[in-house]
């Protein structure tokens, strides 16, 4: 194991940790009170934090980690939120505002499958068609009733006309259309960001963002648990919340989990400041919070897959190796991050090497991991989806990875 190398401008003085951290066991989850001392570790207990955040990480899925070979689709940046943080969306009429046709759609998707991409991840504003008459009429256009039923007949489009796996990204969602989106994909996401409902408050990071509400959030994630459908999720550091918040919300997470079974991914994503948005002064998560924060979350989460976005992490990410991620997320070829666009993803071949640099084998996943394939193939929704079940077998190896039809 190589030692990680703190690049940060801050230095945490706490009380030792030393003890507790000598004293846990690789696969048990460590209690609140153990994550709000550890999240808050001092310097000197940090090298100590991460190793037993590696060692739960190797008890766990030893010796690799993966990533999803992704086309990014922007199916509409238009959004009825305002969240200070973002500069994905666009009203009507602001420079850049797209809403994508099915042809350029299908047209990405095949470019990627040349790339050896396996996933299409969906990403798009929350039901912008509620507040922008513009959206109705291109949804009308179209030929559909609302963002949602075009969304549902592009993750078909992909399905159909190409090897790729959709991975929708749609904000909030009802049971039924859990359900709905689950027939033509096989996992689904959406970021609980925080569970502190006090950034929904004016000038805080979520004002003026109706669909930021953290119970709404949850209900959608557990709605997606009662059908058990493979559900990527995460928090977001560096936009208001505090230390306890960020063990709060990893702990959510670990909830319902513990309830459903059906996260098949917890990313911790931190805050990155732009130009052009509302919180463009506001602070950045320095390196130590982040590590700090992805090794937390992985003690609490010793069984979990933990991801965290090398592109945001730059130039120092393969250090969030030694925090115990076992996965990079989804990292495209061909299209930029269109949420962070200053923000390149990594060459997939320094991505190969950075990771073998701290021990580990890189290897490409589908967009739903492994462990959740057999519950997806065998749900009794999937007798009535052909051709999803047909695509996943053609995707899959025997491990349940990326077959390997395509050198990285």
């Amino acid at each position: 194991m190589t030692q990680t190398t703190i690049h940060a401008p801050g230095t945490i003085h706490g009380p030792s940790c030393a003890a507790e951290l000598a004293d846990l066991r690789p696969g048990s989850p460590i209690s609140r009170d153990l994550a709000l001392r550890l999240i808050l570790c001092s310097d000197d207990d940090l090298p100590a934090l991460l190793a037993a955040a590696r060692a739960a990480k190797e008890n766990f899925k030893p010796g690799v980690i993966t990533y999803s070979r992704k086309v990014f689709l922007p199916l509409t940046n238009l959004c009825r939120d305002y969240c200070g943080y973002c500069t994905f969306r666009r009203d009507p009429g602001d420079p850049g505002a797209h809403t994508m046709t099915p042809e350029e759609v299908l047209s990405v998707a095949r470019a990627g499958e040349k790339l050896g991409c396996t996933e299409a991840l969906f990403s798009l504003g929350d039901k912008p068609e509620l507040l922008f008459p513009e959206m109705r009429h291109t949804l009308r256009h179209l030929g559909y009733k609302s963002i949602l039923h075009y969304l549902e007949a592009m993750c078909e489009l992909v399905l159909r006309e190409t090897s790729l796996l959709p991975h929708p990204n749609p904000g909030l969602l009802s049971a039924e259309w859990i359900a709905r989106l689950s027939a033509v994909s096989p996992s689904m996401g959406l970021m609980l960001e925080t569970v502190n409902s006090g950034l929904v408050t004016p000038g805080a990071a979520h004002d003026n963002a109706p669909d930021k509400v953290p119970a709404k959030r949850l209900r959608t994630i557990e709605d997606a648990g009662k059908q058990q459908v493979p559900f990527t999720t995460g928090l977001l550091i560096g936009i208001g919340e505090t230390p306890e918040d960020r063990v709060d919300t990893l702990i959510a997470i670990r909830d319902l989990h513990d309830r459903y079974g059906h996260i098949q991914e917890v990313i911790v994503q931190n805050f990155r400041a732009k130009p052009s948005i509302p919180m463009a002064h506001a602070p950045e998560p320095d390196q130590g919070e982040m590590l700090r924060a992805v090794a937390v979350a992985r003690l609490l989460m010793p069984n979990l897959n933990i991801q965290a976005p090398p592109n945001l992490n730059a130039p120092y990410y393969e250090e969030l190796l030694n925090a115990g991620i076992n996965d990079w997320g989804g990292i495209s070829p061909l299209t930029p991050d269109y949420i962070n666009p200053e923000k390149p993803w990594p060459h997939l071949e320094q991505l190969r090497l950075r990771t073998k640099a701290k021990g580990f084998h890189l290897r490409q996943r589908l967009p739903v991991y492994p462990e959740f394939l057999s519950a997806v193939l065998s749900k009794p929704a999937m007798s009535n989806s052909g051709l999803l079940a047909e695509k996943l077998e053609s995707a899959r190896d025997n491990r349940g990875l990326a077959r390997e039809m395509r050198a990285a």
